[in-house]
Formats: structure tokens, C-alpha cells, sequence
């Protein structure tokens, strides 16, 4: 019976990890650019935008399929730094448990 105790504790333990891993997570930031930083996005938690910079010289009539594709581009760029600070962060709060698939249980990278 000792051992399960032990068991439990370490599950709730690894649960108040995970717990604040995500309290985390939705305060990371990241920042994206594209066109040599004529364009950047800055997102927040699982990927909410809180900003875009444009540079005044993509402002051309006429032009606004480029824009679009340097805004889509950075956006991809901060999403995808924005993934792998998660990503990092779950994995520490995992622990040893960090790739293990155990049925019933979610994947945790």
C-alpha cells in the first residue's frame, strides 16, 4: 500500500507540474518576421495575435498580395517559435514522462 501512496503522490505532483506548465504556456510570447523584418506578428498563448508591425515601404497601392503573403509568413514564423517554447515547456513539466504513450493518457511529446 506504501507504494501506491508514493505512486499517487508523484501523479499529483506531475499534475501540479503540468498545471503550471500550461499557466505558463498562455502567457508565452513570441515574435515572428518576415521580408527581412518588414513584417512582424507577435502572438501570445496558443496563438493569440497581439500585434503586427508594417513597415511604411510595403504600403504601395496595389501591392497588397505581397503584404498579405509577408503577413501569412510571419505570422508561420511566430507560430511556429510560439510551438516549440510550449512544447519545451510541457516536456520539463513531463519529466521522465516525456514521450511515453501510456494508454488512456494523453501523448506528452
Amino acid at each position: 500500500m506504501k507504494d501506491l501512496n508514493a505512486l499517487m503522490q508523484q501523479a499529483q505532483a506531475m499534475q501540479q507540474k503540468l498545471q503550471d506548465a500550461q499557466a505558463k504556456m498562455a502567457e508565452t510570447t513570441a515574435s515572428g518576421s518576415s521580408g527581412g523584418g518588414l513584417v512582424t506578428v507577435a502572438l501570445k498563448g496558443p496563438g493569440e495575435v497581439t500585434g503586427v508591425t508594417i513597415d511604411d515601404s510595403l504600403m504601395v497601392p496595389g501591392e497588397t498580395e505581397i503584404l498579405a503573403d509577408l503577413i501569412v509568413a510571419a505570422h508561420a514564423d511566430a507560430k511556429r517559435k510560439l510551438d516549440e517554447a510550449n512544447s519545451a515547456l510541457m516536456r520539463e513539466a513531463a519529466g521522465p514522462m516525456a514521450g511515453m504513450n501510456i494508454p488512456g493518457m494523453p501523448k506528452l511529446f
